[in-house]
């Protein structure tokens, strides 16, 4: 069994922590795993189970999230890349592969656009490149319920906000991932002094995904029926990255991770070991929708919230 190790850090005096599932005779550099806002560094046994074989893996309770210190008001995104660069270095790892999911991929995104020689590879999933006004204000209703107390109701409401509940898509275990997210933010928020504040920021939080990205291997991937930012979207955004790939996982949403866990997982893994991607389970045929042309009057990315 390989040992696991917690490492205890600060960043600009906040304390954080994460967790080092070792690997003595790895394939590929350590893999770096981020989440959702209130996803904490017990929150991925399928990466153990499927990348453990192959590289150290490794998850965290950035600021904000699980035990480490709550974010202070205003906190921006270079805070959280800053904790994302002290892992790094506590590693003593010349390269990672990095991999962000939902409110992760934009913490993600953010270091490798920083530091792109210390990403071996990047893995983006669930990348919330746009978010309509619409979505802001169904999930500013959520937040309300913080003010009035009512805990059940913004489960509820913050669970339906980021699922797919049309009954004409198709969806793996929807209703098992509905109840789990509604019950995980519940627990969360009936439990933890900040996660409250933190699901605040991370449904308000308006991620830069402009800027484009070159000299890293990268893949996004998205469910096929993802209602928080469309799988049409989400290829837009693998577009300003060079050389990416973009693939599509059937029967699933923004929360395929959930949803398909080993499924996501084994695509992650195949990845860092350089393995064909066309063999995974669950791609949605053809696996990539069509890529816009390059100089040519296609999709438009436009930036998050407008």
């Amino acid at each position: 069994m390989s040992d696991e190790i917690i490492r205890s850090l600060s960043v600009r005096g906040l304390r954080y922590s994460y967790r080092i599932l070792s690997q003595p005779t790895p394939r590929t550099e350590p893999a770096v795993v981020l989440g959702g806002a209130l996803q904490g560094m017990y929150g991925w046994p399928q990466m153990d189970e499927h990348l453990g074989p192959h590289a150290p893996v490794v998850t965290a309770d950035l600021p904000g999230m699980g035990g480490a210190d709550p974010l202070p008001p205003g906190a921006g995104d270079d805070l959280m890349c800053a904790a994302v660069a002290g892992i790094v270095d506590d590693l003593g790892a010349a390269r990672v592969n990095l991999f962000g999911f939902s409110y992760g991929s934009a913490i993600a995104f953010g270091y490798a656009r920083r530091n792109p020689g210390r990403v071996a590879r990047l893995i983006l999933g669930g990348v919330p490149a746009h978010i309509s006004e619409t979505q802001r204000s169904h999930w500013a209703q959520a937040v309300e319920r913080l003010g009035a107390d009512d805990v059940e109701g913004l489960a509820t409401l913050a669970a339906e906000a980021l699922l797919c509940l049309d009954p004409g898509r198709p969806v793996h275990r929807r209703e098992l991932a509905r109840r789990y997210v509604r019950r995980s933010f519940l627990h969360a928020l009936t439990h933890s002094a900040h996660a409250a504040p933190s699901l605040r920021r991370a449904l308000g939080h308006r991620p830069d995904f402009s800027g484009g990205l070159s000299g890293v291997p990268a893949l996004v991937f998205a469910g096929e029926h993802d209602t928080v930012t469309s799988a049409e979207r989400q290829n837009a955004f693998a577009a300003t990255i060079e050389g990416s790939r973009f693939l599509t996982i059937g029967e699933s949403d923004h929360w395929v991770v959930l949803e398909r866990p080993d499924d996501v997982a084994d695509l992650v893994a195949r990845f860092v070991t350089d393995r064909s991607l066309e063999a995974a389970p669950a791609l949605r045929p053809p696996a990539s929708l069509p890529r816009p042309r390059a100089g040519a009057a296609g999709p438009v990315l436009p930036r998050a919230g407008g």
